[in-house]
């Protein structure tokens, strides 16, 4: 009988990953900074200043060690996000809830829209997202999610809010231009409270464009050359309360990054991220990493262990009523193309 080399490679690496994820976590549990400087030089092929960082992603790196705020998890999981916002004022700018489930057997399939996004709260690109559901094998969907919400997703890139989110599957109205493409992503980095500049996501479904601006919309050159648009886009027409309320959502953090639509004119919002591509990001150019770093004055001692305190808007009701709690399908793959609703990155 042939021998599959292809198979017993793909064996191989995954044995491989495996053995790696095992080592680095047995190492977190005894120093966090140990690990996160092994998986950032693995990542990065630079070594991690903590005792002195300079950059981005090195203060960002700090931040998740050492000033690691309870109210992170709360605004990093998508379904609590909802309550974080309502808190805030912002309610508007929220997406459709139309379900929440703890189990993908939960959800009945053919209740479900022709249009939708279903997605793990407790991590990133844990998204189905379709605008045809029968182009979806149910069980295939069901076998993904269950797939997913067995993951620890804060351990793969050692980011311990994600840890603290209690998984479950949100189910969110899909979100289209009029052309029925995906809509932009308009990313606010927010620094001690205070919008500081946009990153717009552009063209996902031809090859992803990235272009930084300064809130006046100057081109910031700060994004790898061959990542930006020839010409660079134009602001929309909603900037002025997409960073109103991005401030508002940021204010008690030292960084956050809004991730929000332009949904036809109004803000929508995609997500809170404390820790963009896992705080060792490949989009910035040197320049850039310096610069943002420059804009990011970290607090002068560790957080310690308080608990946040919530305002009374988040405990009110957010969903309709689920879409009925009786077995599904299991878990579908999603079009790689669209999985960007979520605002992932």
């Amino acid at each position: 009988m042939p021998v599959d080399r292809g198979y017993l490679l793909g064996q191989l690496r995954q044995s491989r990953r495996t053995a790696w994820n095992g080592m680095l976590n047995t190492i977190n549990d005894l120093s966090p900074a140990t690990a996160a400087q092994l998986l950032y030089f693995r990542r990065t092929g630079k070594y991690l200043n903590l005792k002195r960082p300079t950059d981005f992603n090195e203060k960002l790196q700090w931040l998740k060690i050492y000033w690691d705020d309870p109210l992170k998890a709360i605004c990093a999981d998508k379904y609590q996000v909802y309550h974080y916002v309502a808190s805030q004022g912002c309610d508007h700018i929220l997406n459709r809830l139309l379900a929440v489930y703890e189990s993908p057997d939960e959800i009945i399939w053919d209740e479900l829209p022709e249009k939708f996004a279903l997605k793990c709260t407790h991590g990133c690109k844990y998204n189905i997202v379709t605008r045809n559901k029968h182009e979806l094998d149910p069980e295939a969907v069901r076998q993904q999610l269950w797939q997913w919400m067995g993951e620890r997703f804060g351990r793969k890139s050692l980011e311990p809010h994600y840890d603290r989110i209690t998984p479950r599957i949100i189910l969110e109205a899909y979100i289209e231009t009029p052309s029925g493409l995906l809509p932009w992503d308009y990313k606010i980095f927010c620094f001690n409270g205070k919008a500081k500049l946009v990153e717009v996501c552009s063209e996902r479904e031809q090859g992803l464009r990235v272009d930084f601006f300064d809130l006046d919309w100057n081109t910031l050159p700060i994004s790898l050359e061959e990542l930006r648009r020839d010409t660079p886009p134009e602001p929309p027409a909603c900037l002025p309360e997409m960073l109103a309320c991005a401030e508002k959502l940021a204010k008690p953090f030292p960084f956050v990054r809004v991730d929000l639509y332009d949904n036809e004119g109004t803000p929508m919002l995609g997500e809170l991220t404390f820790t963009p591509n896992s705080s060792m990001s490949t989009r910035l150019n040197e320049e850039g990493l310096r610069y943002l770093g420059d804009l990011l004055t970290l607090p002068d001692a560790p957080l310690d262990d308080s608990s946040p305190s919530i305002p009374d808007a988040a405990n009110r009701p957010l969903a309709d009523k689920p879409l009925t709690n009786t077995p599904l399908t299991n878990t579908p793959l999603s079009d790689p193309s669209r999985s960007r609703q979520a605002g992932e990155g």
